[in-house]
């Protein structure tokens, strides 16, 4: 089991930058594999974003890549999400999960674990 806790969501004018944190409970978060999603006003979740558990391998959506990146310390049961240049379509409330075996990162019935989200607004 894990839980997952996000925060660093809020509210940022267009082209600004903000990291999410996904903090984690549990000895085993190293051997998850993790992934960011969001869900707009409006819209279906999508994927935003996935890293292997040891963070050799990462994964974007086509929306983000350039401008955003996703990092991990295992140390600090800790998954980041650095968002640059943001748009007001990135408006959205940020999900990270987690799974320990995942081989569709863009797909969220891989995940087995959900925190609550984290509000992202991007004025125009």
């Amino acid at each position: 089991q894990v839980q997952l806790v996000e925060s660093g969501g809020g509210l940022v004018q267009a082209g600004g930058s903000l990291r999410l944190s996904c903090a984690a409970s549990g000895r085993t978060f190293s051997s998850y594999a993790m992934g960011w999603f969001r869900q707009g006003p409006g819209k279906d979740r999508e994927f935003v974003a996935g890293i292997s558990w040891r963070g050799g391998s990462t994964y974007y959506a086509d929306s983000v890549k350039g401008r955003f990146t996703i990092s991990r310390d295992n140390a600090k049961n800790t998954v980041y999400l650095q968002m640059m240049t943001l748009k007001p379509e990135d408006t959205a409330v940020y999900y990270c999960a987690a799974n320990p075996k995942i081989l569709l990162y863009y797909s969220g019935r891989e995940y087995n674990f959900w925190g609550q989200g984290t509000q992202v607004t991007v004025s125009s």
